[in-house]
């Protein structure tokens, strides 16, 4: 068996060399009639191919190939390897392919459009950075070793071209607080930055303040710029001795740039949201303004003393935060038991988790403050629909209307008042809502639900306090019964600069307060002035303030403690 060889199986045989694999040629046996097949040959095919080497090309096939003949000629002579020529004539198409795509182009279709997004403001060629540049070294050179302290930048800032409080932004922006000063060479190449990639005041007030990787504005952002503000605006002089008050009228002042710049809820003030408000207009009225209470959108200190005092009467206990049975005895509880809880939900904290053990804090109040008093702002509307919202649909369905309702109901039956049936109150509020049909929502391309109030209805109604205080709002729901509709549309279509509801409730606040502070009165929460030394320091500068005449007061200066009435000048009704 040592010389024996293992023979194939049949299967496996190749085929005899006699065995033919063409054809069989077709015979036909009558003249016209279809060709039939002839006899068969055996065809031997495998059933199992064995995986095997690839043949190589016999040495005279290559020779035959007439694109390797010279190259195989070359070869034999010892040359060095050439390429075949069919891969010359490749390497030249291929390179001259590649001199095309190096010829400058056309340009396409889509660069012919003109930019029309501008994220960081619209550049503009009539700015001469290097003119600003030279006028803020002038500036420099005036200060001792070319350095300049917080004090010095109101000049740097006219130099720059900007309004006199952002003489804070720009000391921050060049690192001066960590040294104290900024050197002019600091200060330059910030400013050129800020120049070359910034081409509007909302661009580069942002690039001034935000943190370092970010491009937007948070809540910390605005303390050092307002802090430098009570420091110096001559309208808050007399708040420099009460240093523990500083922080809570920053705080006031921040929630209410939120309040009303932050358009998206999300805590971040950016470029865009910053350029479509008032903000940077009021900054720059800070200079022309010596009255800070004239700047009622953001910087009143009537305004902040008002929301102060409001927070300071529910905080009992006088810990900075507020549970909901504080929150309750606001407006002698007026807001419904149902709301109150809504609030502490979550629903309307930006954000912000509601403090363990059920609280908010101070700058939650100054936003329920001023959405409850006043209705009619995009960002109260947002606020009270998203508390009467319950499941979160983005739509107010009947359901949820009659759930705040009937709390509503059983309060007024306390009251010895028949209140109106859900069914005829809701009537009423649907047509004074209007609430867009989806018919109508496909022809606007808006999404309306039927059966139910959207934010956008509430928006285009200009009586959303009514519903809203119908649902929620005791004292307010019986005012607004006894007046007409009529006369409410009559108040919100007055033309010419109209107080609005929060800044006429603010006005009538401050003077009760200052009333009541003047004449002694206590504020009725239960604590003596002697005992609270932050009551005693309030009460100080509640003292100084009631010293200045009222903002619009017919007795000009006129002093209260020197302007007093009798019984007797008193003229009957």
């Amino acid at each position: 068996m040592g010389g024996a060889v293992l023979p194939l199986p049949a299967t496996l045989r190749p085929p005899a060399a006699t065995t033919s694999h063409r054809p069989a040629r077709m015979e036909s046996t009558e003249p016209g009639l279809p060709l039939r097949p002839g006899p068969v040959l055996p065809v031997v095919l495998p059933v199992l191919v064995l995986p095997g080497p690839r043949r190589p090309m016999r040495p005279e096939s290559l020779r035959r190939d007439p694109d390797l003949r010279q190259e195989l000629a070359a070869l034999a002579r010892g040359c060095d390897f050439v390429l075949p020529s069919r891969f010359k004539k490749r390497l030249q198409a291929f390179q001259q392919v590649q001199t095309r795509k190096e010829e400058p182009r056309p340009p396409p279709t889509s660069q012919s459009i003109p930019t029309f997004y501008f994220p960081r403001g619209r550049p503009q060629d009539s700015v001469n950075v290097d003119a600003v540049i030279a006028k803020v070294e002038h500036i420099f050179a005036q200060f001792p070793h070319e350095r300049a302290t917080l004090d010095d930048m109101g000049s740097v800032a006219k130099a720059c071209g900007c309004p006199l409080y952002w003489k804070g932004p720009l000391f921050y922006g060049a690192g001066g607080d960590r040294t104290g000063s900024v050197s002019v060479h600091k200060f330059v190449a910030m400013w050129r930055k800020v120049l070359q990639n910034c081409y509007d005041d909302a661009a580069k007030f942002v690039q001034l303040l935000m943190s370092p990787g970010c491009n937007y504005l948070v809540q910390e952002d605005f303390v050092p710029f307002l802090q430098d503000v009570v420091n110096t605006h001559p309208g808050l002089s007399f708040l420099k001795e009460a240093s523990e008050f500083h922080s809570r009228y920053i705080t006031t002042v921040i929630q209410r740039i939120f309040y009303t710049v932050n358009r998206s809820w999300s805590g971040r003030i950016t470029c865009t949201e910053l350029r479509r408000s008032t903000f940077l207009q009021n900054v720059a009225l800070l200079e022309e303004e010596p009255d800070i209470n004239q700047l009622t959108e953001f910087f009143s200190y009537e305004h902040f003393y008002v929301i102060y005092c409001k927070f300071w009467e529910l905080d009992t206990d006088h810990d900075l935060f507020i549970d909901a049975d504080d929150l309750a005895r606001h407006s002698d509880h007026a807001i419904s038991t149902k709301m109150i809880d809504r609030i502490f939900s979550g629903a309307v904290t930006r954000g912000r988790k509601v403090q363990k053990g059920g609280k908010i804090s101070y700058a939650d109040f100054v936003w329920f403050l001023i959405s409850e008093e006043d209705k009619t702002t995009p960002t109260s509307i947002e606020y009270w629909f998203r508390c009467m919202d319950l499941d979160g649909d983005g739509a107010l369905s009947m359901f949820e209307l009659e759930f705040f309702y009937e709390e509503q109901s059983r309060r007024l039956d306390a009251m010895a008042i028949e209140p109106l049936p859900f069914h005829d109150c809701l009537c009423q509020m649907l047509d004074l809502v209007k609430p867009c049909s989806p018919d109508q929502g496909n022809m606007l391309g808006v999404a309306a639900i039927r059966g139910k109030i959207t934010l956008r209805d509430l928006k285009q109604c200009k009586l959303a306090g009514v519903f809203f205080n119908t649902f929620f709002n005791i004292d307010k729901y019986l005012d607004q019964e006894h007046r007409e509709q009529a006369a409410l549309l009559r108040e919100n279509d007055s033309d010419g600069p109209e107080l609005s509801d929060w800044e006429k409730y603010a006005a009538e606040e401050y003077d009760l307060l200052v009333a009541e502070e003047a004449a002694g009165e206590p504020w009725g929460d239960g604590f003596e002035a002697e005992l609270s030394p932050v009551e005693q320091k309030r009460g100080a500068l509640c003292s100084s303030l009631a010293q200045r005449p009222f903002p619009e007061s017919p007795l000009g200066d006129v002093e209260l403690y020197e302007f007093a009435c009798g019984d007797d000048d008193l003229q009957p009704l």
